[in-house]
C-alpha cells in the first residue's frame, strides 16, 4: 500500500506494518530504507506513480525488515547511489562489532549481510539533498533518522514506532512487540528519543505503523512513559 503524506513523503506499507519511504526532491527521489527482501518491485511502483527517478538510497539501520531488499533495489537502480552510516556499512560486510563508546550491551534483530557497498558513509549533521542526517542509536547501534528540512518530517527509522500506539523504541506494545524486543540498548534508546523530539517535527514517519501529524503531545506522552520504565 502507498500513502501521500504533505508535500515530498510517500510511504510504502508491505505486510501492513513494515514501512519505507520515497522523499520528493524537485527532480528525483530519495529512497528511505528498503524494506524485508521481495519489496523492490513495490518501491520503483512507487517511484513510478511519482514521476521521478530514485536517485539515492538510505538505510536507517541494518536489520532485516530495513535492509532486506537493498541488493534487489540497487541492482534494477545503476544510476542510483547508496548511503548509510559508516557502521551499517561494516555490519553490511559481516563486522558486528560495536564502535569505541558505545554500550556493550547485545545486539539484538536481524542484521543481514548484503553486497552493495555504500558510495560514501553519512554522519551526524550530513545533509544529503533536502534532508538532514541524525545520529540515532538505541533501537539499533547504527541507527540513522533522517529530518527534511523543508517542512519538518522526521524519519526516524525505528527510534519510535507508532503500531499499537506511540512508544519509544524498547518500550513494549503488546499489539506490536517487535520492534521492543529487537531494541539493543533501551537508555540510549530514550536519549535519543528525547533528541528527536526537541526537534518538534511537524510530521513523525516510522518504519512500523501510521505518519503521524503533529505528533508532540504523542511523542512526549511515549517518552514519559518510557522514562517510568527505562529510569528505575
Amino acid at each position: 500500500m502507498t500513502t501521500t503524506h504533505g508535500n515530498f513523503c510517500t510511504k510504502i506499507t508491505r505486510f501492513g506494518v513494515m514501512n519505507n519511504y520515497l522523499v520528493e526532491e524537485a527532480d528525483d527521489l530519495t529512497a528511505i530504507d528498503t524494506g524485508m527482501a521481495g519489496s523492490a518491485d513495490a518501491i520503483l511502483a512507487g517511484a513510478q506513480a511519482l514521476g521521478k527517478p530514485i536517485r539515492r538510497v538510505l538505510l536507517t539501520h541494518a536489520h532485516t525488515d530495513h535492509a532486506g531488499s537493498l541488493d534487489e533495489l540497487m541492482a534494477r537502480l545503476p544510476d542510483a547511489e547508496f548511503l548509510c552510516s559508516g557502521q551499517t556499512a561494516r555490519f553490511l560486510a559481516g563486522d558486528m562489532r560495536l564502535d569505541a563508546g558505545q554500550a556493550e550491551s547485545k545486539l539484538r534483530g536481524g542484521f543481514v549481510r548484503r553486497q552493495t557497498k555504500a558510495a560514501h558513509t553519512l554522519a551526524d549533521g550530513d545533509q544529503v539533498g533536502s534532508l538532514q542526517v541524525i545520529a540515532a542509536p538505541g533501537h539499533a547501534p547504527d541507527q540513522l533518522a533522517f529530518w527534511d528540512t523543508r517542512d519538518g518530517t522526521l524519519y526516524a527509522g525505528d527510534a519510535f514506532q507508532t503500531q499499537g500506539g506511540l512508544a519509544v523504541s524498547g518500550d513494549v506494545r503488546w499489539l506490536f512487540p517487535l520492534p521492543a524486543w529487537a531494541t539493543w540498548h533501551k537508555p540510549t534508546a530514550l536519549e535519543t528519543a528525547r533528541k528527536l523530539a526537541a526537534l518538534a517535527p511537524s510530521r513523525l514517519a516510522v518504519g512500523h505503523g501510521p505518519v503521524l501529524e503533529s505528533p508532540q503531545a504523542e511523542l512526549a506522552a511515549g517518552i514519559e512513559r518510557a522514562a517510568s520504565k527505562f529510569e528505575k
